[in-house]
């Protein structure tokens, strides 16, 4: 139990010891990471030990574990410091306490290597001074490394090219004018809204949000509401949603009512980092009162409910770290429990693809291709059908080319009759901070056309405009 922590039990904050029958993470001598090097990074989403002001209360880099419940004025009972999680380390080797969930761990400290770290404090603005290490970006350099388990590679961490970038000489006192004039009197300045908000980042965006209650002491999301309607509407509230709430919002609308639109469960769960994955279980409790995990085993069965309940957990091996010996016997493995018999072993699949780094994925499917001259792909294809084909296949996907998966779903939104605008807005919203350039040159590279040319096609009006300017290309 963590220094100053209230004992006591409940559904939402198991103690440690709560559970003696869950398994001891193994990490050599350190907490767990909160974004491991090499996955997607969320802008926007609170980091551990930042106290920076939210525009809906509280703080950003705060969050009440007591009961995982709302508080949105009250700071955490404890706040942890790096001396205490150096004390929790030192007492690794000598004793081990059962695990924890990771959705119920207090604030997890912040790791040089994390992408979201780096784009936060390079935001000097709104984090303080900018840090040494460079923002970083889901894409790999392979590199010599020290060996953790046998001779092994990391993954060294490619800048990524988003399209939205910090606005230069940011003013949110200037910009909510800008908003204010665009909607006050009859009739809106549509484009205004959009030079404002499609060419801030997320965290400006929170910025405006709070400064225009302060300033006028209205809500700017009931103003976008009232005086906008349709996509364009749909899409400029998107982009004044935190990141983490925009997601948790998505998967409970894919669960509500009848049938569960599983093309967002793998888009979200298969995609994300374990930080991302334990900040959106933590805030889908806040928001909607029980845990994410139980509500995706109520809403799918069988082998996809197995895997979305791996993937809740937030465990994956982050290191980055490759063992060649390692991926030759996960690939033996992978055919011995597929084609390599009668019936599929659906269960190892599910764990090397939900333990494994990303990196070791990869050497894994091209040692899979060497043993068996086929590639894994094309054998989980024989081998499974329906959301959990889907799934697996995404994680592999995202593995090898993450600008190339997330280039494969804005075509499905948008190809054949009508379009999923759902889609479409949430995926343009979420990637125009992390690696927008690269899903474009892919979907040009992969389907001939331009991303322009199939937004221009299939959506109208100032929603296209929007869509436009979040994606970096001018008005045609």
């Amino acid at each position: 139990m963590y220094p100053n922590q209230q004992s006591g039990y409940n559904q939402y904050n198991p103690p440690f010891g709560a559970n003696p029958s869950m398994p001891m993470p193994q990490y050599p001598n350190q907490m767990p990471q909160p974004f491991g090097a090499g996955y997607s990074q969320m802008p926007g989403m609170p980091m551990p030990q930042q106290n920076n002001p939210s525009p809906y209360g509280g703080f950003q880099g705060q969050m009440n574990y007591q009961n995982q419940m709302p508080s949105m004025n009250q700071q955490m009972p404890y706040q942890p410091h790096q001396q205490n999680f150096d004390s929790y380390n030192q007492q690794q080797n000598s004793y081990q306490q059962p695990y924890a969930p990771p959705s119920v761990y207090p604030n997890l400290p912040t790791s040089a290597t994390s992408p979201i770290y780096q784009h936060q404090q390079s935001n000097a603005s709104s984090y303080g001074t900018p840090n040494q290490h460079q923002y970083q970006s889901p894409q790999f350099q392979i590199s010599q490394s020290t060996p953790m388990y046998g001779s092994q590679q990391t993954g060294q961490i490619k800048k990524g090219r988003p399209t939205v970038t910090p606005a230069s000489n940011f003013n949110a006192s200037n910009d909510c004018a800008i908003l204010r004039k665009a909607m006050k009197g009859f009739g809106t300045d549509e484009d205004a809204i959009i030079s404002v908000l499609c060419h801030r980042t997320v965290d400006q965006r929170m910025e405006i949000v709070r400064t225009y209650k302060t300033a006028y002491g209205k809500d700017l999301l009931n103003d976008i509401r009232s005086e906008t309607s349709g996509n364009f509407e749909k899409i400029l509230i998107a982009l004044l949603t935190p990141t983490t709430e925009l997601y948790c919002r998505e998967l409970y609308e894919a669960m509500a009512g009848a049938g569960t639109d599983e093309d967002v469960l793998i888009e979200v769960m298969c995609t994300m980092s374990n930080y991302e994955i334990r900040q959106i279980c933590a805030q889908y409790v806040r928001m909607y009162g029980q845990p994410l995990e139980h509500q995706l085993r109520s809403d799918t069965s069988g082998h996809m409910k197995r895997l979305m309940t791996s993937l809740s957990v937030g465990g994956r091996d982050e290191s980055m770290h490759t063992d060649v010996n390692q991926a030759r016997a996960d690939a033996e493995t992978l055919r011995a429990a597929g084609v390599g018999r009668w019936g599929t072993d659906e269960s190892e699949f599910n764990r090397i693809l939900c333990l494994r780094n990303y990196e070791q994925i990869k050497l894994i499917c091209q040692e899979y291709e060497k043993i068996t001259g086929s590639s894994l792909e094309k054998d989980i294809k024989k081998e499974f059908s329906g959301d959990i084909e889907d799934a697996l296949l995404a994680i592999i996907r995202v593995a090898k080319n993450r600008p190339e998966f997330f280039a494969r779903r804005l075509h499905k939104s948008m190809a054949g009759l009508g379009t999923d605008d759902k889609s479409l807005i949430r995926l343009v919203v979420t990637r125009s901070e992390i690696d927008m350039m690269d899903i474009k040159d892919e979907f040009q590279r992969y389907y001939g056309k331009t991303l322009k040319s199939f937004i221009k096609g299939d959506t109208s009006g100032h929603y296209k405009h929007a869509l436009y300017a979040l994606c970096g290309e001018s008005r045609s």
